[in-house]
């Protein structure tokens, strides 16, 4: 996947019309780990921030959070989004078990 070269998605059928399949160019995606997610939505966009929190002395008064990503979609992406992290859940804690 690192190799910048396209991979192909699986052809899929809607309501009975083949589409193409998806190729993705993965040449300049960059992977990052992140711990932190916070949200906030318009009627227009929902914005998700991704960031590290590197506080481990739970006694600090103030908690100072790096943010490194800022994800804007349409509220219609962001729907899809949730449908596609509720399915990878459902699926980790059937073979993991219940996250708590």
């Amino acid at each position: 996947m690192a190799s910048g070269k396209p991979e192909n998605g699986s052809e899929t059928t809607t309501a009975g019309k083949t589409q193409p399949p998806v190729r993705l160019n993965t040449a300049n995606l960059k992977s990052t780990y992140c711990n932190v997610c916070n949200a906030t939505s318009t009627r227009e966009e929902v914005v998700l921030n991704f960031g590290i929190n590197q506080n481990w002395d739970l006694q600090q008064r103030d908690l100072e959070i790096e943010l490194h990503h800022r994800i804007i979609l349409s509220p219609f992406a962001a729907k899809r989004l949730q449908e596609l992290i509720t399915k990878l859940i459902q699926e980790h804690e059937n073979r993991h078990g219940e996250l708590r």
